[in-house]
């Protein structure tokens, strides 16, 4: 079984994180990722501090595997949100969109773990200064929220500026992907939309249908004129938003089409008019399976691929 220093961290037996993806991680896919040996998340997105607390006593009636919830720093609950993981003692907090340090103290003071999402070297290093536990470096491949770097050149930079572990994430689907990262200097991974196809996963079926039928070219990033892109399967609405990013509209209104479009898409399986975010590896995933048999084709695909370097060195 292959061990990194993630596993020791987090207390998991792979070294696997779960995307914490809004209205996609609930408490029944994290759940499942926990109970198979990886870390799961639950979203809490821009969702109120009792949606957040229903999750994670739903979480821990099934499983007392560790789990996490991944917070989005911009949303107007987040202060409240925080109170409860810190009230509910929440093992594992991953963070994006902001800086974590006014919560940093409370959280380490009843034994939660913070790892931050960093989209470049300066945040990377800011979330190292601040008392970040690891960090996980995501490349523009992943889907929602991106940067601009690779995940290929994100990664080891950002392993050579600090000392503590880097996950990588984006891009990566299988143990071919897995080995890579850790080739990289990454002591594990974060998967997202390869989990929006597991079976527990309980967005619209839809939204699964479209993922199974994605091509290698199908996702598309929009919103870099608001300074906000995202990576989203290419659908009525996206064009849209390129059409109103073309004529220069102004930023607040590009952002102003987004609000509620992600729940449309990913609850009530409005693909064409919703944001179907995705990473670049949708047309990767080919069928419907539980996380557990996930987590074990990544970490039997890599070992194959370890053993078949060895044997040709």
């Amino acid at each position: 079984m292959l061990k990194t220093p993630l596993c020791n961290l987090l207390g998991i037996e792979y070294p696997i994180i779960q995307g914490g993806m809004a209205w996609v991680a609930t408490a029944e896919l994290a759940a499942a990722v926990s109970e198979a040996g990886g870390l799961g998340l639950i979203g809490a997105g821009h969702a109120p501090a009792d949606w957040v607390q229903g999750e994670i006593r739903k979480i821990k009636a099934v499983t007392k595997k560790p789990f996490g919830i991944n917070v989005m720093l911009l949303s107007p609950f987040v202060k409240e949100v925080m109170d409860v993981i810190i009230e509910e003692r929440v093992p594992v907090v991953t963070t994006g969109a902001g800086n974590p340090g006014t919560y940093m103290a409370a959280l380490k003071e009843v034994g939660c773990k913070v790892v931050p999402l960093v989209p470049s070297i300066a945040m990377a290093k800011r979330m190292a200064r601040v008392g970040a536990d690891a960090v996980i470096a995501e490349g523009t491949e992943s889907g929602g929220h991106v940067g601009e770097l690779t995940t290929m050149a994100l990664v080891p930079q950002v392993v050579d500026c600090i000392d503590i572990p880097v996950i990588a994430a984006g891009g990566i689907h299988d143990g071919r992907g897995f080995v890579a990262a850790l080739a990289l200097g990454a002591v594990g991974v974060q998967m997202g939309t390869r989990f929006m196809c597991a079976s527990e996963c309980t967005i619209h079926s839809s939204v699964k249908e479209v993922i199974l039928k994605a091509k290698d070219r199908d996702t598309v990033v929009t919103g870099r004129s608001t300074g906000h892109p995202v990576r989203c399967i290419r659908n009525k609405f996206t064009r849209q938003l390129e059409q109103m990013e073309a004529q220069c509209v102004p930023a607040e209104e590009i952002e102003k089409m987004g609000v509620g479009r992600m729940k449309i898409c990913m609850i009530d399986g409005d693909v064409q008019n919703g944001s179907l975010m995705a990473g670049q590896i949708a047309s990767m995933v080919d069928k419907i399976e539980p996380a557990r048999d996930i987590i074990q084709d990544i970490m039997q695909g890599a070992a194959k691929i370890l053993s078949n370097l060895e044997v040709n060195r």
